[in-house]
């Protein structure tokens, strides 16, 4: 039982990264921005130099401007090849700019005893260093199989935003590039399960998998124009559960349900009709 029953409220040594508009681009590209775009409302976040343009951020690269990701080390010495990726949540202080340096700091919110394995929610807060000012902060929950069993509580077990029983108000349908894995990676991801069949048949998998963040970043390119007018300063949170891998090729359906409330629940569907990203909540102005 090597998790840290302690590790609540611990904090890691702040780091920092410095990013460009080329990191930028890079990460639209690697969310499929672009690709199917005949009015051109994405040439804002895949050009720098269109004529009458200007560049802007998709809002959901938060989840990978952090240097490293979370620190990981106050939870102790967890087996990283039984953890999985629950649910990630991105909330937006401000519009992210095309340039700039932050710095993070994470912190463990919490830890939870499922019996079987453990659950960990963490905190990544990210100023920006120009102004020392909150920009953006993900929270993700991680679930450590075989971890559990050191008598903490267990934490929330209910569903949560949960999809209505009717059509959804929109549906935005993307299909994903065979090779979009090996793209995506290129921000920072290069776990070989999303790029080496050897490594991803060793999990079970008949080829590599899209990442999780990838399918969040589709999804959120379907939130931003749907709700918030492909408007990146409208767009606040984005919350998702993660519930199946993705394949590489296959088309996304994310079905989004407005209440006029400045509030959307959404899910995004694969071609076949399994749910990826369930329980989505989206906040925006």
């Amino acid at each position: 039982m090597p998790v840290n029953p302690d590790a609540v409220g611990l904090t890691g040594d702040p780091t920092e990264r410095a990013w460009s508009s080329k990191d930028c681009l890079l990460y639209a590209l690697g969310v499929g921005a672009g690709m199917e775009d005949p009015t051109g409302a994405e040439l804002e976040f895949t050009t720098e130099n269109s004529i009458g343009i200007t560049q802007r951020v998709l809002p959901t690269i938060a989840v990978v401007l952090p240097s490293g990701g979370p620190d990981m080390s106050q939870l102790g010495r967890v087996d990283l090849t039984k953890l999985l990726h629950g649910d990630q949540t991105i909330t937006l202080h401000r519009e992210i700019p095309v340039e700039g340096c932050i710095r993070s700091t994470s912190r463990v919110a919490a830890l939870y005893d499922k019996g079987s394995a453990a659950v960990a929610v963490l905190e990544v807060h990210s100023v920006l260093v120009e102004d020392g000012q909150p920009l953006f902060t993900n929270t993700m929950s991680l679930f450590m199989r075989g971890e559990g069993g050191f008598g903490g509580e267990r934490g929330p077990s209910a569903a949560r935003n949960a999809a209505p029983d009717r059509a959804p108000d929109h549906a935005v349908t993307y299909t994903t590039r065979t090779d979009q894995a090996l793209l995506y990676r290129l921000n920072g991801d290069r776990n070989p399960l999303h790029a080496d069949p050897t490594f991803a048949a060793k999990g079970g998998f008949p080829k590599p998998i899209l990442h999780g963040l990838c399918t969040y970043g589709f999804t959120g390119r379907a939130l931003l124009h749907a709700l918030c007018g492909s408007d990146p300063s409208r767009f606040r949170s984005m919350d998702a559960r993660f519930t199946s891998p993705v394949m590489p090729g296959e088309a996304l359906t994310v079905r989004i349900w407005d209440d006029d409330s400045g509030r959307a629940l959404f899910q995004t569907v694969a071609g076949d009709g399994r749910v990826v990203l369930d329980g989505g909540l989206c906040t925006f102005d």
